[in-house]
């Protein structure tokens, strides 16, 4: 009887990663970015809006808004507003001044608001709860 010899197994060696060369060190140019200039604001503050020898009487409190048909509803406080009237309307982030275009109340309109009525009135801008309107007196 004849012993066959078993077949030794070779075990191969994953391949050796070659070695990069050392980096040269160079020195980089950082270039900086030239800032835009910032957007000048509708308004800067009440005082700014306010023409020299006019005085501000609050009138009102905003309450409501509608998006769609950008209109305000505000809460007649104390004082009058009549179309033709230049209002400030301030807030937490509103800060805008308007001519007063179109008073509405139970969907009727109106020339001249009294206390203690909630009118609707048309704006340009967003106008959220509590802020506070203004009338321009001259």
């Amino acid at each position: 009887m004849v012993k066959k010899k078993k077949k030794k197994t070779v075990k191969k060696r994953p391949a050796k990663k070659k070695k990069r060369p050392a980096r040269k060190t160079e020195k980089r140019v950082i270039k900086k970015k030239k800032k835009k200039p910032a957007r000048a604001k509708a308004t800067t503050g009440i005082r700014s809006a306010v023409p020299a020898g006019a005085s501000l009487e609050e009138i009102g409190v905003a309450t409501h808004y509608f998006p769609k048909v950008n209109a305000a509803v505000v809460k007649m406080t104390k004082g009058s507003l009549s179309i033709g009237d230049t209002i400030i309307i301030k807030g937490h982030t509103t800060d805008f001044k308007e001519k007063v275009n179109s008073i509405q109340l139970d969907h009727a309109p109106l020339t001249t608001a009294s206390a203690g009525q909630e009118i609707g009135l048309m704006v340009k801008a967003k106008v959220r709860e509590h802020d506070v309107v203004y009338k321009i007196v001259k």
